[in-house]
């Protein structure tokens, strides 16, 4: 069942659409067509109680903000970091929007998760879907080529939020899309992740500097202290925040986890909640998960919450971080020829 409703103004005056996807157990994920933003996920925990897990916000004025941390935005073109905000191309020189120090983040300062999507309520096998659309002209944030993007959200009766992206351009470009929604599995109200397990199955980490550009080596995840190989306690890794120094500088969490095997689909990563028996495992073709711990957060969020630092975590998959600079990483380089093609899976269920 898809139901909609009018959800707020952006401050350009645009009406904002909220979805609501709801399947035969009653279980839902809300979108609204401002961002492509996750805005809700109600799943059961162990005694069939639904909650929401997915932090967002009451209003569209939050999600435009300053501090709205790209809260569950549809992230583009490009989700991640480029260094200094200029990459060469074909022999040509593109400079970008610097809007995270002199680097280059999540598309720039008007990416994606900042637009009116066009939004067409669908079913898919009998499931509830919504599939959204944007078109990107030629020099849009300063990429080449115009590039028309749909991402198909879909909510299976297993409570499976499937996320299906597909983009084609016209020029040679970059693209690496993704989700940037914040879960909770406590509760998008629970106050933070501490005591929630995460683990990720991926051999190596993206060594970084401290701006979070990395330097090009892959070091192997038993090498650093934020290795989630076995299931780790969230608190128990970022109580080493002040003692390692990337740590320190990320704030906490925020790195990429290297899977490698682009376009091969597999199971990245798992988080579990203790208390509530809810289990979220992230299924992706994508090489890589970049996990943030939400650092950045203080805001107010729905129904009044505050949400601080480590309210909620970012499982986004993706291609490496800053991958134009450094060759050897899987290409984000897009041909007019081909066609960007991948899914990530977020599957709830209990234990």
């Amino acid at each position: 069942m898809i139901t909609q409703k009018p959800f707020d103004v952006t401050a350009q005056g645009e009406q904002v659409t909220e979805y609501t996807l709801t399947n035969e157990s009653g279980a839902s994920v809300t979108i609204i067509d401002f961002g492509g933003i996750v805005t809700g996920i109600k799943v059961p925990d162990r005694d069939g109680k639904l909650d929401d897990v997915a932090l967002g916000y009451d209003n569209v004025a939050t999600y435009q903000g300053p501090k709205c941390g790209s809260m569950g935005m549809l992230i583009g073109r490009v989700g991640n970091r480029i260094a200094k905000a200029t990459f060469d191309l074909e022999g040509k020189t593109y400079p970008l929007g610097a809007n995270n120090g002199v680097n280059n983040l999540h598309g720039g300062p008007v990416g994606f998760g900042l637009r009116m999507w066009e939004a067409e309520p669908a079913e898919i096998d009998g499931d509830p879907a919504l599939i959204m659309r944007i078109v990107s002209e030629d020099g849009d944030q300063g990429f080449p080529g115009k590039v028309e993007v749909q991402v198909t959200y879909l909510f299976t009766r297993d409570n499976e939020l499937v996320i299906h992206y597909e983009a084609v351009t016209d020029q040679t470009t970059l693209v690496n899309l993704t989700n940037h929604a914040y879960f909770n599995l406590d509760g998008h109200d629970a106050g933070n992740v501490n005591d929630l397990v995460l683990q990720i199955n991926a051999e190596n980490t993206n060594e970084v500097y401290p701006d979070l550009i990395p330097t090009g080596k892959l070091l192997p995840v038993s090498e650093v202290p934020f290795n989630f190989s076995e299931p780790k306690r969230m608190g128990d890794i970022l109580a080493l925040t002040d003692e390692v120094e990337i740590m320190k500088a990320a704030g906490g969490v925020d790195f990429n986890y290297c899977a490698g095997r682009d376009r091969e689909t597999k199971l990245i990563a798992t988080l579990y909640s203790p208390r509530t028996g809810r289990v979220m495992d992230v299924i992706t073709d994508q090489p890589g998960v970049q996990c943030y711990t939400g650092q950045g957060l203080d805001v107010t969020g729905k129904g009044g919450v505050h949400y601080g630092k480590y309210a909620g975590l970012c499982l986004e998959t993706q291609h490496y971080p800053d991958a134009i600079h450094h060759p050897e990483f899987p290409t984000i380089v897009l041909r007019p020829q081909d066609t960007y093609d991948t899914c990530t899976i977020y599957r709830f269920g209990v234990k």
